[in-house]
């Protein structure tokens, strides 16, 4: 050990492992008592572990996104209930998108641990819920909202439970004002049985090594982490770099909103500014995350992410703007924005470091549903995630059916099946949807739900249905996206972010963008392009007109023909 240092590098390398393993320990938790098919299958949550004096240290493999904005709500949860005044057993809930909730249906929940008397951190836990109540079943509508007075439930920083008791009072508001009590209070549990896991490990870690040296480790683990990020930011040149995309629009009949963002690279440090995106809609903090995120991805990937990672890199949008709005805004939307927030960043910094950004991805999907399940008699809340594509990289194709910019997962069909009145009649790749380059972007997928359920309310969540999403050096953007209602000859078109009521049987089609190339077409090696081909992502037209790529053969006997591929790009080059 050092002279005058409390952690020899070894411990140090112990402690730092013993936090992550608690991170996920804690997450694994969640995942396997959680009532919601969103946490159980979709992953819709995420964890970390704080020192005492509220700074986050170490985060479980879930939601970066989330991670920004837990920040601050653990700041202001400990602003309403002081360290002073906590105790054992004492939980912490919050959803106030004013204080770090992203909108009301993410429940905050922060927990602290001590040992011997004192405090040693915090375990802390997001989760998004069902139902929170509110104009529409899921809590996420747009058409019509004003405020977040019509969304649902508000918790300001509340304790829910004291010295490990449950208040009952307090639990039995949040069930009354839920469409699905049963979920809620289960997650709710769930999430509380997940941080009591982490208390009980920051403890036995704490015993184990002392309370001075793991608070020391914990002190080391931010400062090495800030010193890493602000040495990978001092690889970007210096530099103002500049980006506008648009969102669709905010729900039907309006118009395209703006996300226009300059990132200032000034030595070790950045300022990420939104000044003159549109006007309101989603609350600062997870305007911070996802930024932080986007940094977070380019820059230092492997490193921690945690509180020293954070304060080399200022987040800025106008209050009143799309990105940081006057209370009482709606903010129950934010889950489409943070695609277009994170994708902005990336845009921004393609000028200054070409190899690190990947292209547009196709956007997700996040519809709710609800009605009457006649088979069980009873009210039902259905959640959905249609994640499609990533975005090409300068080096790679994007990737197939995954998350972007957060960890989620596709829901499965069983999953849906089992739980829910619908039948997932398509689930697929949409050919010819991904934004050809010389790497190719991920593809959209398509899902199809059969509702066998009355009184049925859609919320549509989605996005990219005007605005494709887009490639980069050269790449093309990907298709449109589209949702329609009982697709076919009599389909009807619904909007992205419209509010409309089914029947029993209806089918809603949920066609999602493709994502964008990246790098020239026409430099895409022809034997990728008839691996395509074969697999059904690229038809053999699209492989001409797109690829300049001649596909000679039937059937699977498909083969490239490299002269009439040579003429054939050689003409389009010259008609450029």
């Amino acid at each position: 050990m050092t002279e005058g240092r409390l952690v020899d590098p070894i411990t140090l390398g112990v402690i730092w492992g013993a936090l992550q393993s608690i991170a996920v320990e804690i997450g694994t938790t969640v995942h396997r008592t959680a009532y919601s098919e969103q946490a159980r299958e979709g992953q819709d949550f995420s964890v970390a572990v704080f020192d005492p004096a509220g700074r986050m240290v170490a985060q479980g493999p879930y939601s970066p996104g989330h991670m920004g904005a837990m920040s601050f709500a653990v700041k202001n949860a400990l602003a309403a209930h002081p360290v002073e005044t906590l105790r054992p057993g004492d939980a912490i809930l919050l959803n106030d998108p004013l204080l770090g909730s992203g909108h009301l249906p993410d429940f905050f929940i922060t927990q602290p641990a001590f040992h011997d008397g004192a405090l040693v951190g915090f375990a802390v836990n997001i989760l998004h819920h069902t139902d929170v109540g509110g104009q529409r079943p899921g809590s996420q509508g747009v058409e019509g909202i004003f405020d977040y007075f019509q969304e649902g439930l508000r918790i300001p920083p509340t304790r829910v439970w004291q010295e490990y008791r449950e208040q009952a009072g307090v639990v039995a508001i949040i069930a009354a004002n839920t469409r699905t009590p049963d979920k809620v209070l289960g997650d709710l549990r769930a999430q509380r049985s997940a941080l009591r896991v982490g208390e009980l490990r920051l403890q036995e870690l704490a015993a184990r090594y002392g309370r001075e040296v793991l608070l020391a480790a914990m002190d080391e683990v931010v400062a090495r982490t800030e010193a890493s990020m602000r040495a990978a930011i001092r690889k970007i040149p210096d530099g103002v770099y500049r980006f506008e995309d648009f969102m669709d629009d905010s729900g039907p009949g309006t118009e395209p909103l703006r996300v226009a963002v300059a990132v200032t690279v000034d030595g070790d440090s950045m300022v990420i500014d939104y000044e003159g995106s549109s006007p309101q809609t989603s609350y600062i903090n997870y305007t911070r995350s996802y930024s932080y995120a986007a940094v977070k991805s380019l820059t230092d990937p492997l490193g921690p992410m945690n509180e020293g990672a954070l304060r080399p890199i200022s987040v800025k949008a106008p209050e009143g703007s799309f990105l940081n709005p006057r209370p009482p805004a709606g903010g129950g939307p934010r889950a489409i924005i943070c695609y277009r927030t994170f994708e902005s960043v990336l845009g921004a910094l393609a000028a200054a470091i070409p190899d690190r950004v990947t292209a547009a991805a196709s956007h997700m999907a996040n519809p709710t549903f609800g009605g009457w399940d006649r088979a069980r008699n009873r009210r039902f809340v259905a959640y959905e995630l249609v994640l499609s594509g990533t975005g090409a990289r300068a080096s790679k194709d994007g990737c197939e059916a995954m998350s972007w910019a957060f960890n989620a997962s596709n829901i499965p069909v069983e999953a849906q099946e089992a739980n829910q009145p619908l039948i997932v009649e398509r689930f697929e790749l949409i050919g010819d949807s991904a934004g050809a380059g010389k790497f190719r972007g991920g593809c959209g997928i398509r899902r199809d739900l059969r509702f066998l359920a009355d009184e049925g309310k859609l919320t549509n969540l989605s996005d990219r249905h005007k605005f494709a999403p887009y490639g980069l050096g050269g790449g093309r953007s990907g298709k449109l996206g589209r949702t329609v209602l009982n697709p076919g000859p009599r389909e009807q078109i619904v909007h992205g972010k419209q509010s409309r009521e089914f029947v029993y049987g209806d089918v809603i089609s949920f066609q999602q963008s493709g994502a964008g190339g990246y790098g020239d077409p026409l430099e895409r090696e022809p034997r990728r392009v008839l691996e395509d081909v074969l697999d059904d992502y690229v038809s053999i037209e699209a492989a001409r007109g797109a690829y300049g790529v001649v596909i000679a053969g039937t059937g699977d006997d498909l083969s490239v023909d490299a002269e009439a591929t040579s003429r054939l790009r050689g003409t389009m080059r010259a008609a450029r």
